[in-house]
């Protein structure tokens, strides 16, 4: 079995900062979000794994090389225009081949092993595992609707969800998913949805069946799910890198990467990145530093890559 990790979003949720730094590779709790991926699929049994990137191929290619400091064998394949999820994984397909294939979300994160629903895929029999978690409102997701242990309906961020059950961020697929996608066509908001990929095999009779996940689950798009997932990473605790200058007192969840040299009155539930240099006369509180950064006042609720006067 083969890993696809998709990582080529532009992570416009977090500019400025992953105008400089890709999003994949954005350390939480000091360490870069993409290595998290890597882990899952190293504890799946899992090698191979090509890295679908966009506009940020050539510091991808740089930072992850052919993947050994990782212990993986990586390759890189380029989505020239993004077109939804479904027309990411195509370009795959030549490194595929007709293995089966985990599909994972280059943003996601998850504090349990996913090696059970690899087995559980392997037992099944079924052309498609899709992992899904119950979550209190459902409208933000795709959302699977369950029958007698197969799912039978996929919706794509339904206004009146039929179920509870979210679509978790990894898929796992047999070769039967690139017959579908040649006659895949775009959803109305224009880009080509992997749900309604999956719905295809559903509605082709194939056996599409749910990988129930009931850890904690986070993706990292925007600055307050980057800085939760942070902070339960690290135990909502303190996370400084021993080579970073700190002058400031430090409370609650705090994470410093190296190098870093931060001067404030205090700190409390931010990340400031390996290298950054902070100068802040008052508080920093709930942000994402990079850079070069100078604050006369306060820094709070903020994403910042920049020099500030």
């Amino acid at each position: 079995m083969k890993g696809v990790i998709l990582a080529a979003g532009k992570g416009s949720r977090l500019f400025p900062v992953t105008k400089v730094v890709p999003k994949p590779l954005l350390p939480i709790a000091n360490k870069p979000t993409l290595e998290y991926a890597f882990d899952q699929l190293k504890g799946c049994g899992i090698t191979e794994v090509c890295v679908v990137v966009g506009d940020n191929e050539p510091v991808m290619r740089e930072q992850l090389g052919d993947g050994s400091a990782f212990g993986l064998s990586l390759s890189f394949v380029k989505q020239d225009d993004p077109k939804g999820l479904a027309h990411a994984v195509g370009f795959a397909r030549d490194f595929v081949g007709d293995d089966d294939f985990v599909l994972y979300l280059g943003d996601a994160i998850y504090d349990r092993p996913l090696a059970p629903f690899i087995e559980q895929f392997k037992t099944s029999g079924a052309a498609n595992l899709n992992l899904v978690k119950e979550v209190a409102d459902p409208r933000r997701f795709g959302v699977a609707n369950v029958v007698d242990g197969r799912i039978v309906k996929l919706v794509e961020k339904p206004a009146q969800p039929e179920s509870n059950l979210a679509m978790a961020g990894m898929y796992v697929f047999g070769p039967q998913i690139w017959d579908v996608l040649p006659d895949l066509q775009p959803s109305a908001r224009g880009e080509y949805e992997i749900t309604d990929a999956i719905q295809v095999l559903v509605d082709r009779g194939e056996l599409v069946v749910p990988g129930i996940y009931e850890g904690s689950w986070f993706d990292t798009g925007t600055l307050d799910s980057f800085l939760a997932t942070s902070q339960f990473l690290t135990g909502s605790g303190k996370k400084i890198d021993e080579s970073a200058t700190v002058d400031a007192e430090v409370v609650g969840h705090v994470v410093i990467g190296a190098g870093a040299q931060v001067t404030a009155q205090k700190i409390e539930n931010s990340v400031i990145l390996p290298g950054a240099v902070v100068n802040v006369a008052g508080d920093i509180s709930g942000s994402l530093i990079g850079g070069e950064v100078t604050l006369v006042g306060d820094l709070s609720d903020s994403i910042v890559y920049s020099d500030l006067e």
